[in-house]
């Protein structure tokens, strides 16, 4: 029986840069702290005429490229975001007709950072039952467009971008070996964009009140990665037979290096086998493990045979990892 995993790859990032000098006087904070707060030095940021939908198919574009197929080849689309276009329908509609892949079903998934790595297992999941030969996944994300960027909490953070794979049959022994995802929905509030849902639906005094931004308890959001990421990782490899010796690049979702390196730590792995672009783009939210991969592959670093370990973590709270041999 085949295996399935990513036979494309394509990122893209909006060309406005706003860099840590930049956020120093409206943050009453030097762009050396900001760094080492974080580990960033700039992140890209959406214009205003530009929608989550817009970087997903330039991303998409350049993943059906690497792969040689044509949008009309896709039976499916799924876009991990949780910043879409608008409340409904979701992103992935515009996706679809963007690329003009007539054939393809599409949907939005909310996972926020774990998102892209929900998608891939799903998404492979689909093609190993039949039902699917062609999938295309997408994490992709404006979220600047709700981050009140007087708030140093969340203003340092995060940047917008995506990344797209491809998804198909690779041979047996290939592709997704295994996986790991999961939920802690009693941490909801941890991490979260308050108003604008049913719960509490968008007026004039949310919006007076800033709800709409994203609010996150810094503290506790770390203290849950470091007790996620590890483990889900080890569940991962558990899965596919494999120990963490057998990891030849981990590659976590960029949202804090000092979280990047206390899990690496813990994990009792090596930074220098840890991709990390964070400084160049913030954390992108489920975007960020999908660019990496494509900047891995543009710069040469994946190569056949190797073990790839996905990892994110965000808003659920929610995690998901899986293994990857790559073809």
């Amino acid at each position: 029986m085949a295996g399935t995993g990513i036979i494309g790859l394509g990122h893209y990032v909006p060309e406005k840069i706003v860099t840590n000098e930049e956020l120093e006087q409206r943050l009453q904070m030097s762009a050396d702290v900001i760094f080492e707060r974080c580990g960033i030095r700039q992140r890209h940021v959406a214009a205003a005429e530009e929608a989550t939908s817009d970087l997903a198919i330039q991303a998409a574009r350049r993943a059906l490229s690497d792969a040689g197929i044509d949008a009309g080849e896709l039976d499916l689309i799924i876009v991990a975001t949780s910043t879409s276009d608008r409340l409904s329908p979701g992103s992935a509609v515009s996706v679809q007709a963007g690329l003009g892949a007539t054939k393809a079903a599409a949907f939005d998934l909310l996972a926020a950072c774990s998102g892209f790595v929900y998608a891939v297992v799903m998404g492979c999941q689909l093609i190993k039952t039949g039902l699917y030969k062609k999938v295309l996944v997408i994490g992709a994300e404006t979220v600047s467009k709700f981050v009140d960027w007087q708030d140093a909490n969340t203003s340092i953070l995060f940047g917008d971008g995506a990344g797209a794979a491809v998804l198909g049959e690779v041979p047996d022994g290939y592709g997704l070996l295994g996986a790991d995802l999961g939920t802690d929905g009693t941490e909801a509030e941890v991490l979260q964009i308050p108003a604008g849902g049913s719960r509490l639906p968008a007026s004039a005094e949310t919006v007076a009140q800033g709800l709409h931004y994203t609010a996150m308890d810094g503290q506790r959001v770390f203290i849950f990665a470091l007790r996620t990421l590890g483990a889900s990782v080890k569940r991962s490899l558990q899965a596919a037979g494999m120990g963490v010796e057998d990891i030849d690049v981990l590659v976590p979702h960029q949202a804090n290096l000092r979280i990047i390196e206390s899990a690496v730590q813990r994990l009792q792995f090596s930074m220098e086998k840890t991709f990390v672009n964070l400084e160049r783009y913030g954390n992108t939210a489920a975007a960020s493990i999908p660019i990496a991969l494509s900047e891995m592959k543009e710069q040469g670093t994946l190569q056949q045979g190797q073990n790839l370990v996905l990892v994110g973590f965000g808003a659920g709270l929610t995690w998901g990892s899986c293994v990857l041999k790559w073809y």
